[in-house]
């Protein structure tokens, strides 16, 4: 990353030094006001600006603010989370705006995204970072960015339908902020980007925004490493190098904005000690953590719940696990703008099989997908590699020119060409494909050392 910081850190003698961060459980920006419950979804509550940062360290080149906004509980109750909007300074594309979904898999509120984007945070680790410079590469294309705490205010990872609402809601709360961004309409067009966890908040506003948010002005979907099947990808992980997901997963979906009602007598009756140490690990700790430190835990053994692998068949948690965590279940939920799905068939974290039933009942059941197969490449690598087709498909949905019906395509190059999306953009490959050195080829030094998450690029 030594020339995208060198290039910003041109500029930091410009900028505010770095000043303590407040993390969201101690920040009273994050608590809704009074009443705030009868307002309609996507209202802001508060607003705020905020200096933002690249790896919590260089000053970013943008306007930046974080509204609260009210949003809605899995169960329809009120509550609220934050987005944080970032504008280009110069060239800002003011009709149209980027919902970065990212990816931060975590169920606990000290990773959230809103913290993280703020200079004066605590460093971050690979995927952030690797997250955040996808982000960056969209706001120096000139795209209005939101990138929203989707998983709400009790940080319910995994619960794809709080994502998806919150997600949405985000984006109504953007439109609601149309004159202070100098927004020129007030439905710009929007495209809804995230990969691996952030798809988890895309696959799902996808599914529910014809029902749950029409007003919108979607324009397409771009996803990839897509967790369509929570059980699917909990069998496949399940004492495996990345085992670590699952009990910030379990944790994220018994939080009380997501289905704590029911999983929780669950968890009281069925989990051992072991596991809600595990739990409990996880429920104060980021991904990269609860990957390195819980590694090869098997959720679905007696010494994590005394029901071992039948948990699964257990009908309240595959009510909430299968039921209420896949996607493509119900045809009500099939996406009616057009979809980018990539993912790679060598994926060691979210099954390949998943995702291309899901995109096969997609298409069966009317909605437009564009489906790539990445045929060389680990989960982290096919990231970096299916960037440069994501773009182009979020760059066509804004011009109109993505072509309806299904169709599917193949990578077999597990390559970046620097100059792919332009000069502008030449910078960001580069650093792109120091993380595919980084990550190794098909993420073989991730799988062989995961600890390498705790780094930055």
């Amino acid at each position: 990353m030594r020339l995208l910081v060198g290039l910003l850190g041109l500029f930091a003698s410009t900028w505010p030094l770095a000043h303590a961060v407040s993390l969201p459980a101690n920040d009273p920006f994050y608590s809704p006001p009074a009443g705030f419950a009868s307002k309609e979804p996507g209202t802001i509550l508060k607003s705020r600006t905020v200096s933002v940062a690249f790896l919590s360290l260089v000053p970013d080149l943008v306007e930046a603010y974080q509204l609260l906004y009210r949003t809605t509980a899995v169960n329809g109750s009120a509550i609220a989370a934050v987005t944080t909007v970032f504008k280009p300074i110069i060239g800002a594309k003011t009709d149209r705006f980027v919902s970065f979904h990212t990816a931060y898999d975590s169920s606990s509120s000290i990773c959230d995204p809103s913290y993280d984007y703020q200079l004066g945070s605590t460093p971050t680790d690979l995927i952030t970072s690797l997250e955040q410079l996808l982000l960056q590469g969209f706001l120096t294309s000139g795209y209005i960015v939101s990138s929203s705490d989707y998983e709400g205010p009790d940080a319910a990872f995994a619960a794809g339908r709080l994502e998806g609402m919150a997600s949405l809601d985000s984006m109504r709360a953007v439109n609601h902020f149309a004159s202070t961004l100098g927004l020129s309409t007030d439905s710009p067009m929007v495209v809804g980007y995230g990969y691996s966890g952030g798809a988890i908040a895309t696959g799902w506003a996808a599914s529910l925004q014809s029902t749950y948010a029409p007003d919108l002005n979607i324009v397409g979907w771009a996803s990839g490493g897509t967790p369509s099947n929570l059980t699917g990808t909990t069998v496949f992980i399940d004492g495996t190098v990345f085992a670590g997901f699952l009990p910030a997963a379990l944790d994220g979906l018994s939080k009380p904005s997501a289905y704590g009602n029911l999983l929780d007598p669950i968890i009281n009756e069925y989990v051992t000690a072991k596991g809600r140490e595990d739990l409990a690990y996880a429920a104060e700790n980021c991904a990269p953590a609860d990957i390195v430190d819980l590694a090869y835990v098997s959720v679905l053994s007696t010494s994590f719940n005394t029901l071992g692998y039948d948990i699964l068949y257990e009908p309240t948690f595959r009510h909430v696990v299968y039921d209420q965590n896949t996607m493509g279940l119900y045809r009500n939920e099939t996406p009616t703008k057009p979809v980018y799905m990539y993912h790679a068939t060598q994926d060691e974290i979210i099954p390949y099989a998943n995702a291309s039933t899901t995109a096969s009942t997609w298409c069966a059941d009317g909605a437009s997908v564009e489906f790539v197969t990445v045929a060389s490449g680990g989960h982290l690598t096919t990231e970096v590699v299916g960037f440069i087709g994501a773009f182009k498909f979020v760059e066509s949905a804004f011009a109109g020119t993505v072509a309806s019906g299904c169709s599917a395509s193949t990578i077999a190059d597990a390559t970046v060409d620097p100059l792919a999306l332009g000069l502008d953009l030449e910078p960001i490959l580069v650093e792109l494909l120091n993380a595919l050195g980084k990550l190794g080829s098909d993420d073989s030094n991730l799988k062989s050392n995961p600890s390498i998450l705790k780094t930055v690029l």
